[in-house]
């Protein structure tokens, strides 16, 4: 593997040389701007040979460069080993940004190339006045991968299927007319869509482009007159042709997209995103893109009642499948039968997939068994598989995509007698939690602002974690969705009913364990006084915390409390799914502290 990057890293130094730029970036993502993306866009990844899901990579003449942040620092290192490209931590205080190294290496007049259609509007805006200002040239038509990539996967030709409204509680038709409306209401007269959970959800659509999301591989041209999917045509049936065409929602190619954006009329007033946008399409729009914020976002963020009727039995019948699974790794450990970190991810899915309207998984199960629960997102390889021992932590975080709702649990059990210092440890961990699942907070609020709730107790020890407390999750879509998130910097996006956001701070100690409490949660009403009106979370998620890893010495009555009800909670909702001997188990693990 490593002659392999060794090879490419030529191939592509050779195009750049060809072309007469000096540096190039090239991002984890897609024309879509999506987080996980599937294999035709995998060029960083098959340029570096490193698999985490953020981070970019920076070629010059003589270095190669691989920025990503804490959640892969320890991954990255192992991948990159005995290759040439040197890893930079990106959010450490030594670690100068790309831009920052590119300003300070390259001489006046060299030239930086991106494939444009990798970086948002705003990216590629930014970039381009930074470079300016330093005296460098942005080319943002420079592509290589087509050409040293002879084995690039295609595009996705999974088929195209419809999301029924039993499921979505609301008709494409409906959600169309008020994102036209945003639309109006931002100047413009159309919008073009690139991001593709708001286009799965904007037309009731769904497909397996992407490993466990849903969505469609496409563009989305909307207008009162008449609509435009582009899209890889074979992937779309019938039935589904006729469900787009009662929409008035025509079918393209989804090459033919930029195309048809610089054919429009000139006095057409397109809105786009600006964040999920590429610079390449406003370069085909040109003066007729109006750039604002998406008029799909905060629309699909706030989920209706039927999706949230939808999202609870989720829950239910994804704990009914976590009970079946933990259940056999109690088993399994005690007894001394091997299973390791993947044969947990293996039981997982296993009971998951007997669950009806079960999907896929919502991302890679991470199951972490003592260090490498430190490692945020790690991945079990065959090289890294630990066999679980009746002894130490085990992190397990994982979900599932049901036609009903999308789940992400994370849990940290003691697999023998915890000591006192995971207890410890564990404890201060789920008070942030437990802080944040009982806030009440005024109609406005953002993420931000509730961050330091989760916090405050590592804090107070001189502990903290790097990733954010909380993240947006989508209907049968994404598991990372946005607007809103709950993390240390701001995001402009507040809290409102329906959205459906996760709980989950942490605590990582390198070479030695790591520990996350995660539940999902939805913003819903609390109360209205003379001060306005107030909300607060409802828990989402339903399966029990390891009782052995509480340390009531540290706790509040309160906290043992929440504690106490919430299991209380978890065994009514999902006794009615479980055999006696999983119930028996249940009960167990469910007794009052």
């Amino acid at each position: 593997m490593k002659e392999a990057i060794a090879s490419r890293l030529m191939a592509l130094r050779s195009e750049m040389k060809a072309s007469g730029v000096d540096a190039v970036i090239i991002p984890q993502t897609d024309p879509h701007q999506g987080e996980y993306i599937a294999d035709h866009w995998q060029v960083r990844r098959w340029l570096s040979g490193f698999t985490g899901s953020a981070g970019s990579l920076v070629v010059t003449a003589d270095k190669a460069l691989l920025w990503t942040d804490s959640r892969y620092f320890l991954q990255a290192e192992a991948q990159l080993s005995g290759t040439e490209i040197q890893l930079m931590k990106d959010g450490l205080p030594e670690t100068p940004s790309i831009l920052s190294y590119l300003t300070s290496t390259l001489h006046k007049g060299q030239t930086v190339g991106i494939d444009g259609a990798l970086f948002s509007i705003a990216e590629t805006a930014s970039m381009r006045k930074t470079l300016d200002r330093a005296g460098l040239r942005l080319d943002n038509h420079f592509v290589p991968a087509d050409k040293i990539w002879t084995d690039r996967p295609d595009l996705p030709s999974d088929p195209v299927f419809i999301h029924d409204v039993k499921y979505a509680g609301e008709t494409a038709e409906s959600k169309i007319s008020r994102v036209l409306a945003e639309a109006t209401r931002q100047g413009a007269t159309s919008l073009f869509i690139s991001a593709l959970d708001e286009i799965a959800w904007t037309l009731n659509i769904r497909s397996n482009d992407v490993s466990d999301n849903p969505v469609v591989t496409s563009f989305l041209y909307l207008a009162p007159k008449g609509s435009t999917l582009f899209v890889k045509v074979e992937k779309i049936g019938a039935e589904v042709a006729a469900h787009l065409k009662a929409c008035n929602v025509a079918v393209a190619p989804y090459a033919s997209a930029y195309g048809f954006l610089e054919a429009l009329p000139a006095d057409t007033c397109v809105l786009v995103d600006g964040s999920r946008t590429s610079g390449r399409t406003l370069d085909a729009l040109g003066q007729r893109a109006v750039i604002g914020e998406s008029a799909v976002a905060m629309l699909k963020a706030a989920k209706n009642n039927v999706q949230i009727e939808g999202i609870r039995k989720s829950m239910e019948i994804d704990g009914a499948a976590l009970v079946a699974a933990f259940m056999d790794i109690e088993r399994m450990v005690a007894a001394g039968e091997p299973l390791t970190e993947i044969g947990v991810a293996e039981l997982l899915t296993k009971y998951r997939s007997q669950q009806p309207g079960y999907f896929s998984e919502s991302f890679g199960t991470i199951a972490g068994y003592g260090p490498h629960g430190a490692i945020v997102h790690y991945s079990a390889t065959p090289e890294t598989n630990a066999t679980l021992e009746p002894h130490g932590l085990l992190l397990v975080d994982s979900g599932a995509q049901y036609l009903t709702g999308t789940t992400d649990i994370t849990r940290t059990i003691a697999l023998g007698t915890p000591t006192d210092a995971e207890r410890h440890d564990f404890t201060l961990v789920m008070k942030g939690h437990i802080a944040l699942g009982t806030a009440i907070f005024p109609e406005g609020t953002r993420g931000g602002q509730l961050d330091a709730l989760a916090r405050q107790f590592l804090w107070r020890e001189g502990l903290s974690y790097l990733h954010g407390t909380g993240h947006g999750v989508g209907h049968f879509l994404g598991v990372h969705e946005g607007p809103q998130s709950i993390r240390l910097n701001d995001v402009p996006a507040d809290l409102r009913p329906g959205m459906l956001t996760s709980n989950e701070p942490g605590l990582y100690r390198a070479g030695v364990h790591g520990i996350r409490c995660e539940n999902l949660v939805l913003t819903v009403p609390a109360f209205e006084t003379e001060f306005g009106r107030f909300y607060h979370f409802e828990t989402m998620t339903l399966f029990p915390f390891d009782r052995s890893l509480f340390d009531l010495s540290i706790m509040t009555e309160k906290e043992i409390n929440w504690v106490n009800g919430y299991h209380a909670e978890v065994r009514v909702r999902l006794t009615p799914y479980l055999n006696a001997e999983q119930a028996a188990w249940l009960e167990a693990k469910t007794m009052p502290l």
